[in-house]
């Protein structure tokens, strides 16, 4: 990416305000001048984990992108969130992915929270002093939120939490989990039997597992959180009791669609410029490999995927921040930005030839990275039956046609 940030698409003005446009330019200078040098030492590293990113992210504010100013956020609402994840994902799709695995919590927080829970945690999420992460996926349940199998058990004015939880982004450099337990009877109904439960990282009883690097996204902290009988306080309960299934679906599932959706795109737009750029710099019959118009096809579909899936992605995020409903708008964010950027990929790698085999070669990482945005906030099946039975919904309280 150069030192000059590229100006917004014009499709996307219609979605912007001069501040987001000020902020997609300070986005992009700052993934030019800290992300970027750091992608190949996150590529290599196995065992150590960077958290510089995450504290240069939370020293600018980003992490209260969605926070009240009244609890000293920015306040910017969803698209400004996309922004920051999607053209820090262009860089770095683990960067990105840091980002969006704490706006999740962020705003599960803000949305059930108390007032005085508010006041507790949310000044120190806007001035980066404190970074959440949210604890929902188990290592035998996995996104079955009603199958989970971790308890919390009323002892007078405090719960007792048990259980493990799995794949927990960003739990290496969290000082406050958001964890989703369960506090009814095995048999009673998931939309009253679990509760969810702010959890100090620092109380006797959590642990956290040794960072590993994973497949892709290297540098994103993930991994294993299990609680032995941690006792917290009972103004710690977010939302509700009973209310855990609420608070996990409308964080992890509907504020997670248009975060991954984010990653996704920036990972598209990557393997774009890299592809575009490959095909004009490699000679072939007096020109280039971007002048045989059998490439310059399959380099147009490339264009249409990525044209329509960020379109879709502000969209549904300017819907968002309307207060509109558009959940149907979210999954078809979230899947259509992940299906159409793994196309891509595949379609960059045929024109690439050899060179997309060459482990060095950034479009190895992008290929490993845009695997992790399938499976979280609903599998691409999912999100398909989602949106027919809206479909179906719709029909069936139109009524019969006549």
């Amino acid at each position: 990416m150069p030192a000059t940030p590229t100006p917004p698409p014009e499709t996307l003005r219609p979605y912007l305000t001069p501040r987001h446009e000020l902020l997609w330019q300070e986005t992009e200078l700052f993934a030019d001048q800290y992300v970027g040098p750091r992608v190949p030492r996150l590529e290599h590293s196995t065992s150590k984990f960077d958290r510089r990113l995450a504290q240069l992210m939370g020293e600018r504010g980003w992490f209260g992108v969605t926070v009240p100013a009244a609890y000293g956020g920015m306040e910017l609402g969803h698209v400004a969130k996309t922004i920051l994840i999607h053209r820090i994902s262009v860089m770095s799709a683990a960067a990105g992915a840091i980002l969006q695995a704490t706006l999740i919590p962020v705003g599960a927080l803000d949305h059930f929270g108390t007032h005085e829970q508010k006041t507790q945690w949310l000044p120190r999420v806007a001035d980066g002093s404190v970074l959440m992460s949210i604890a929902v996926t188990e290592p035998t349940a996995g996104g079955h939120i009603g199958g989970m199998d971790a308890v919390a058990e009323r002892d007078g004015d405090e719960w007792v939490i048990t259980g493990s939880k799995a794949h927990i982004g960003n739990l290496h450099i969290a000082d406050l989990h958001v964890v989703v337990a369960r506090t009814g009877e095995v048999d009673d109904s998931p939309s009253q039997a679990l509760t969810a439960f702010l959890v100090a990282n620092d109380l006797p009883g959590v642990n956290v597992t040794p960072y590993r690097a994973g497949h892709g996204l290297r540098g994103f902290s993930a991994g294993r959180l299990d609680l032995d009988q941690v006792r917290v306080s009972a103004d710690q309960v977010l939302g509700e009791v009973g209310q855990g299934m609420e608070v996990a679906q409308r964080s992890s599932i509907r504020y997670g669609r248009p975060n991954l959706a984010a990653v996704s795109l920036g990972i598209h737009d990557a393997v774009m410029s890299l592809t575009t750029s490959f095909l004009k710099a490699r000679p072939r019959y007096g020109a280039t490999l971007l002048d045989l118009p059998v490439l310059q096809d399959r380099l147009g579909a490339i264009t249409h995927r990525l044209h329509a899936a960020r379109v879709l992605l502000y969209h549904a995020a300017h819907l968002l921040d309307q207060g509109i409903d558009c959940d149907a708008e979210l999954v078809n964010a979230k899947y259509s930005n992940h299906a159409w950027a793994m196309q891509s990929s595949q379609d960059a790698m045929e024109l690439h030839g050899a060179n997309a085999l060459d482990p060095d070669y950034p479009l190895q990482r992008l290929i490993r990275d845009i695997q992790h945005t399938y499976a979280p906030a609903g599998t691409g099946e999912f999100q398909r039956i989602h949106l027919a039975r809206a479909v179906l919904s719709a029909a069936s309280a139109a009524g019969p046609s006549t």
